[in-house]
């Protein structure tokens, strides 16, 4: 959102001030996700998020990016398909349905292929990353609590993180962890309590933190990096009859941090689907309902990423038919000078000479 570009859409619900959350679409201009939505229907919204996620929101996402090619003929495209994260994390990348899950988005991206070819359009195929196997989970909350380093605030019968009166406090995101100290006095103190705890395998500080160009000034005094088989998770209480009441939900605002078990049904409930009937009837009807299905049980998750890849296996990967010079190994970074290089030419090139580079061979 807010981007530099001509054109944009991307998932956005509403939240009226009675607590009901709406689902919808942003886009720039703001007619563009109506106009596609009358040509291929409402995004799926529950298939893109919470324990319903699946195929059918990155198949919409393949319908949307074809219509919108074909209103606006953009320069670039950039389309984000989602669904290899769900199962992955959900399973693990060992599990043997994740092949199925595989060639269901092969479906998908081979349609935009063959539409882009059709186009005459050049494509890049990024993935961003690749999920590990994982076994459990590190609290850093909770360690920084034991340590009377966070702090938190009595909220009705929960316990909610209280940031600003905390020395220390975690935001966690999958296998990375943005650690904020309020004094710079305790960062070595945090810093060694960190170290010493299992699960994580480096602690890096702002001199560190240059080294992997992490040091953005809102990225925290202290990062952590998981060791292999461990993930970060967002929790700060020690008894679950404490979590706040939005742990229990799909609820990416509220909660400090990122929460894969937003994937999940809590197994412990009996009857799911009973109960997810008798929430939705309750919204329909215009009551405030409360969508508490997600377990709080964190062994649950079984993939993840953000540390480097052990191997070439569970790597990033980029595939082009682009005539472009690709090293056998190339930096993430270096995918923004990759596209610059497709339409200006080779940085050696005239500028009043450059033209969009030629396109390879069709890809199979």
């Amino acid at each position: 959102m807010y981007a530099d570009v001509d054109a944009a859409i991307t998932p956005r619900p509403h939240y009226p001030a009675d607590g009901r959350k709406m689902f919808g679409l942003y886009s720039s201009p703001a007619s563009l996700h109506e106009r596609i939505e009358q040509q291929i229907g409402e995004f799926p919204f529950p298939s893109f998020w919470g324990p319903a996620a699946g195929i059918k929101s990155s198949r919409w996402i393949v319908d949307c990016a074809i219509a919108e090619f074909q209103l606006d003929r953009p320069d670039l495209q950039l389309i984000y398909l989602p669904h290899l994260d769900y199962s992955l994390q959900r399973l693990g990348p060992d599990h043997p349905s994740i092949a199925d899950e595989v060639r269901a988005i092969d479906s998908e991206v081979g349609r935009l292929l063959t539409f882009a070819q059709e186009q005459g359009a050049a494509v890049m195929l990024l993935s961003e990353y690749g999920i590990e196997a994982v076994q459990q989970s590190v609290s850093i909350n909770r360690v920084l609590r034991s340590e009377g380093l966070l702090e938190v605030r009595q909220s009705l019968s929960w316990e909610l993180l209280d940031p600003g009166a905390s020395a220390a406090f975690a935001v966690a995101d999958h296998q990375i962890a943005h650690i904020y100290v309020k004094q710079a006095q305790d960062i070595p103190r945090v810093k060694a309590l960190l170290q010493r705890q299992p699960g994580i395998e480096q602690v890096l500080d702002k001199a560190e933190q240059r080294a992997w160009q992490l040091d953005h000034p809102r990225s925290g005094e202290l990062v952590t990096v998981a060791a292999a088989g461990y993930w970060f998770d967002y929790y700060y209480w020690f008894d679950d009859r404490k979590a706040p009441d939005f742990a229990r939900t799909v609820d990416i605002h509220r909660k400090p941090g990122y929460d894969p078990l937003e994937l999940f049904i809590d197994p412990a409930i009996r009857f799911p689907k009973l109960k997810v009937a008798r929430r939705l009837l309750q919204k329909k009807l215009g009551f405030r309902y409360y969508m508490d299905l997600i377990p709080l049980d964190t062994g649950l998750v079984r993939g993840s990423h953000g540390r480097l890849p052990g191997n070439a296996q569970t790597g990033p990967l980029l595939i082009t038919n682009c005539d472009l010079p690709l090293p056998q190994h190339l930096a993430a970074t270096a995918v923004k000078q990759l596209l610059l290089e497709h339409f200006l030419g080779h940085p050696n090139t005239d500028p009043a000479n450059a033209k969009e580079l030629p396109c390879g061979e069709p890809f199979p």
